[in-house]
């Protein structure tokens, strides 16, 4: 059968220089189709931008939802599955900031639309099977430290012979007993594997496989790490804000250990706390 290149991308985060950078990246590597699995928006400071460029590609990539898209929907329904607390929290100012951003744009509807898994097939090719998390749970992770009867598990359920999660923003190729592959793409926006390129994930056709690249695009933060505060996020999002900022700039992760520090301290999320765990763990932000 003839030769196919597909490019998944996902963990845009509002970051439109990092997304540019991908775009422009698989044009040149000769990618056939685009799907997007997951969190577009949020955090970052170009949600509508980001979100408008994929809808304004020919042809449309294929989508899968993730939980920060998600996220926005519960935010302005005020859905219950979302602690009541929080809508007058203001740790969750930045999330209350994008919502409002995407809902004022009128693109709500179009991430409202966007199914939780897509099943891929193509000819005599291992099945496909695209999560933001996993099938069972857009926050389930597919990482290195899944148990390997975990992965037999979801790739028994599925039929498929290759799963590709994302969400840990953390790029994995990893083989299950079988020959079948469990990949993640890693994040456009942002990476917390330390290396602050734009990642993603290439697969190709070969010999009746799928053979997976993980591709890392340099590109100049200063334009995305500007307009944190030019766009008013980061006056409007407070704390939050000012952590996905620092995810960007260090390509780590901070607001998940920094959530739990709170949690296990019992302490408010508040901008003197988020200064007392720069100060005890200095280590997070060289």
């Amino acid at each position: 059968m003839p030769h196919v290149r597909l490019a998944f991308i996902a963990d845009i985060h509002g970051n439109q220089d990092a997304l540019e950078a991908v775009l422009g990246d698989l044009q040149e590597q000769g990618a056939e189709r685009l799907y997007v699995n997951g969190d577009v928006v949020n955090r970052g400071p170009d949600s509508v931008q980001a979100l408008e460029t994929l809808l304004a590609l020919t042809p449309q990539p294929t989508f899968v939802l993730g939980n920060h898209d998600d996220l926005m929907r519960l935010w302005l329904t005020r859905d219950g599955a979302l602690p009541g607390d929080w809508f007058e929290d203001p740790f969750w100012a930045a999330t209350a900031w994008s919502a409002g951003q995407l809902d004022q744009a009128g693109l709500l509807d179009a991430i409202l639309s966007w199914p939780l898994t897509q099943r891929l097939r193509w000819g005599g090719l291992p099945t496909i099977e695209l999560a933001h998390g996993t099938a069972a749970h857009y926050r389930e992770s597919l990482s290195p430290h899944t148990p390997e009867s975990r992965l037999t598990e979801l790739l028994d359920e599925s039929g498929a012979g290759l799963l590709i999660g994302s969400h840990t923003h953390k790029p994995m190729v990893r083989a299950v007993e079988g020959g079948r592959l469990v990949l993640n793409t890693g994040a456009v926006g942002a990476p917390f594997n330390e290396d602050p390129r734009a990642q993603y994930l290439l697969l190709d056709s070969a010999q009746g496989r799928w053979e997976a690249t993980l591709r890392a695009v340099p590109y100049d933060r200063s334009g995305v790490l500007a307009r944190f505060e030019s766009s008013g996020l980061l006056d409007r999002g407070g704390v939050s804000a000012e952590i996905f900022r620092e995810e960007v700039r260090l390509a780590r992760s901070l607001y998940t250990p920094y959530w739990m520090w709170t949690e296990d301290a019992g302490k408010p999320r508040t901008p003197e706390t988020w200064g007392q765990f720069r100060a005890e763990f200095p280590e997070r932000f060289m």
